[in-house]
């Protein structure tokens, strides 16, 4: 687990990315040391107003915290579901950043496995896949079926009962989670 100064160094890592990605100038300061901590990938979210923004990142592993930081938040920019309303620099100071660290993968075996809320899931079958992080049930209301159901349709394009199929693998991870508030926004 990270402790809050490593936190506070990958979030402003993050919104530095994200500012030069769309045109703003790099800040002189010297780059970050860094932040060396085995994960299982990690996911960079955009949220403005309590409203996603964009959520992208990657399942490979990684130990190098500082650089998988700015690939993420970068590639946030580029998520599909906003390709026609991109985040744009004037959206800046009301963006917050959030960003969860994975662990390890582990193959589901029974449902009873799934606790919502501590994990999320990859759901795998035929060359589909979709995955949901842990606090999407949550912010859902769903219970486990619903939530391994919804990642199929949603994310994987797959029909809902997809996950319960003969060669479907169902993965579990859980997610160290932090964020920053929008820092020009008083609440």
């Amino acid at each position: 687990m990270l402790d809050s100064r490593q936190r506070q160094t990958l979030l402003a890592v993050a919104r530095q990315s994200i500012r030069e990605a769309l045109g703003g100038a790099a800040e002189d300061a010297a780059s970050p040391s860094p932040i060396t901590a085995a994960y299982g990938g990690i996911f960079v979210t955009l949220e403005r107003r309590g409203e996603l923004r964009g959520c992208i990142g990657s399942f490979r592993d990684i130990e190098e915290l500082v650089q998988a930081t700015r690939e993420a938040a970068r590639a946030t920019l580029s998520d599909p579901r906003f390709g026609h309303d991109p985040v744009t620099a004037a959206e800046l100071p009301d963006l917050t950043v959030e960003i969860s660290l994975l662990s390890a993968r582990v193959l589901m075996e029974s449902l009873d496995e799934l606790t919502l809320g501590e994990h999320g899931i990859i759901v795998r079958y035929g060359d589909r896949s979709g995955c949901f992080l842990p606090k999407v049930a949550g912010q859902r209301a769903w219970n486990a079926e619903q939530f391994l159901a919804n990642c199929c349709i949603m994310k994987a394009g797959l029909p809902a009962d997809a996950w319960r199929r003969d060669g479907a693998e169902v993965w579990l991870f859980t997610a160290e989670v932090f964020s920053d508030r929008a820092p020009d926004r008083l609440e």
